[in-house]
């Protein structure tokens, strides 16, 4: 059974692939259209996803779409009733982009009206996204984000295969649109900026917590109440936040303004922003560790799956493990673009119910290409490269540079499914290098100063670095790698004897958001790991995503390229050529 999932029109378009079951392939339309979070109809996503699964239009048996447009619109239209001037900029807007005709839409695209199709809500396919591609065949299943149609959150159990909703939390009362009314109060875009939020939270202190905590209550039921007089949720034209909002917490920061001072001392501080940032990530910690602590209580099952947008909390991730012993799955791309593996997933176990699911082996969906394909690239580019035929000899001339100060781009393999670089679309440098985190962030990335960055380590030594509990027995077994670290989705605490020593991947507060690098996933960047504990005395890389501020990660040898030229690396690996700036 072929089945082609489809998640478009609001942003992070994307689309997946599965074969009887299995994930063949997935990525984000972002990703070749090389407009951030695009939201349209993912049209070279499903080419690419058709050819890796060398199919035809006429040879799939479904289309699923991740949620159901009619019923998102009348939920709209309900929330606007009383705004004349918004509800006219909503009817304008889903009838300007056709969103009532997705079907339509993709019917003229592939050329082929017999290709039966379906819609699956929202959350179902970010539950589905989360159970059926994590090594558990019994757990508690959560999604979190912004809105579906009207639900903003759910909690299933699933046994066997099968998803049986418990209890949801909808409309107006939201666990991210609250997290988003903080991003854009202080300053960043949402549906962009969140992760901004919990970097900057790492300068501040938690200090108007008891403020914050007015805006909404624990329910018994394990769900949130809002305080509605605080938000403005439903209206989508408007800021998430009301006067009251304001008159509570203050004005909101100005964009792009300073929050970090540098004392006598040398070391970095925020000011009342930074405060505000660390005190509603407390907050949303808390909320989250009370959903899933309820969760867990009422199905008896701590094998944990979770999905949708406030999925990719890394900071929260990593107290769901220490405080509450979950063996936690969090699906890779948890956001919108994950819907569309999981209306996929879900159609095919709702149509053989008897099969039992295939857990995603490996995050490395997207688009690979060739050596041949690589070298093309460069001789009609006409850029000068060294081929090695000895990869060792690579990897080791890479290191050896990276531990004098260099950067490098590093191109491998299929791309990653989802927003985090793993080692296939990364740029990596010397974690132990105390200026290389303001040398990426100014020359290379051209983003704020205070942005982290991950570390990368080999997954049977990162415990010698963090404070890592022992992985679970589903954590990396049969050639698996499942657990958050994995992901770069949970942050860990660096260990005492290590600190100040990696300064450019510890955050302020001594925690990492560590990625897990397996052996038998990424053979060619655990060995790449290796060379660097040969030169340096440790295993690791700073690791981050291989794109400049405000762009997609690049997809193909043309975007990373162009990515290199635009920046101050000193070396861009792809496959096996080095092309270099030095003058060496």
């Amino acid at each position: 059974m072929k089945i082609l999932g489809i998640s478009c029109d609001f942003h992070d378009a994307a689309a997946a692939i599965v074969v009887d079951g299995k994930v063949i392939a997935a990525s984000e339309e972002e990703r070749f259209s090389r407009i951030k979070h695009d939201p349209a109809l993912p049209r070279e996503t499903i080419k690419f996803c058709l050819e890796q699964a060398n199919l035809k239009p006429e040879d799939l048996d479904a289309l699923v779409f991740y949620e159901r447009p009619f019923l998102k619109f009348s939920r709209i239209i309900k929330s606007l009733r009383a705004d004349s001037t918004g509800l006219k900029k909503a009817i304008s807007h889903w009838g300007t982009h056709g969103k009532f005709e997705i079907k339509d839409r993709l019917y003229e695209f592939l050329g082929n009206t017999e290709i039966p199709y379906f819609e699956i809500d929202h959350h179902s396919s970010h539950a589905a996204s989360a159970y059926y591609c994590s090594p558990f065949e019994e757990a508690t299943v959560i999604t979190l984000d912004g809105v579906g149609e009207y639900e903003t959150a759910t909690i299933s159990k699933a046994k066997k295969g099968v998803l049986s909703k418990l209890n949801s939390l909808n409309m107006p009362h939201s666990i991210g649109l609250f997290y988003s009314a903080f991003t854009s109060f202080l300053g960043f875009e949402v549906n962009e900026g969140e992760y901004k939020v919990m970097g900057m939270a790492a300068y501040g202190k938690p200090v108007h917590v008891d403020k914050i905590r007015q805006l909404y209550s624990l329910l018994d039921n394990g769900l949130i109440k809002f305080d509605l007089s605080y938000f403005n949720f439903a209206t989508p034209f408007d800021t998430h936040y009301t006067k009251k909002f304001v008159q509570l917490l203050g004005k909101p920061r100005t964009p792009e303004s300073d929050f970090i001072i540098k004392g006598e001392d040398g070391q970095f501080t925020g000011n009342n922003y930074a405060n505000l940032a660390a005190s509603v990530q407390s907050c949303t910690e808390e909320i989250i560790l009370h959903v899933v602590d309820s969760a867990i209580k009422r199905t008896g099952e701590k094998n944990v799956c979770l999905a949708g947008g406030v999925a990719l909390n890394s900071a929260a991730n990593g107290r769901l493990i220490r405080e509450l012993g979950t063996n936690l799955y969090v699906h890779p791309a948890s956001g919108d673009s994950g819907g569309a593996l999981g209306a996929a997933l879900l159609h095919f176990h709702k149509t053989n119910p008897r099969t039992t699911h295939k857990p995603m082996v490996s995050p490395f969906l997207g688009i690979g290409f060739t050596a041949h394909e690589v070298e093309k690239v460069l001789v009609t580019r006409e850029v000068s490269f060294t081929h090695y035929e000895d990869e060792d000899e690579l990897l080791d001339f890479l290191a050896s540079n990276l531990k004098q100060g260099c950067v490098a781009g590093w191109f491998h393999g299929r791309a990653e499914w989802g927003p985090r670089s793993l080692g296939s679309r990364s740029i990596i440098a010397d974690p132990g290098n105390p200026n290389i985190q303001q040398i990426v962030n100014s020359k290379i990335k051209f983003r704020e100063p205070f942005r982290p960055f991950a570390p990368s380590v080999p997954e049977d030594l990162g415990k010698e670095y963090f404070e890592l509990l022992d992985p679970t027995e589903h954590a990396s077994q049969d050639h698996f790698a499942s657990s958050p670290e994995h992901y770069m989705l949970a942050i860990a605490q660096v260990k005492e004897k290590y600190l100040g020593r990696f300064p450019a991947i510890t955050h302020v507060d001594n925690t990492a958001r560590v990625q897990l690098v397996s052996q038998a996933i990424s053979p060619r960047f655990y060995k790449m790991l290796l060379a660097m504990r040969h030169h340096t005395g440790y295993p690791m890389l700073l690791n981050t995503s291989f794109n400049l501020r405000g762009e997609p990660i690049v997809n193909s040898p043309t975007d990373a390229l162009r990515t290199f030229e635009k920046s101050d690396m000193d070396y861009l690996v792809m496959e096996n050529f080095l092309i270099s700036k030095t003058d060496d």
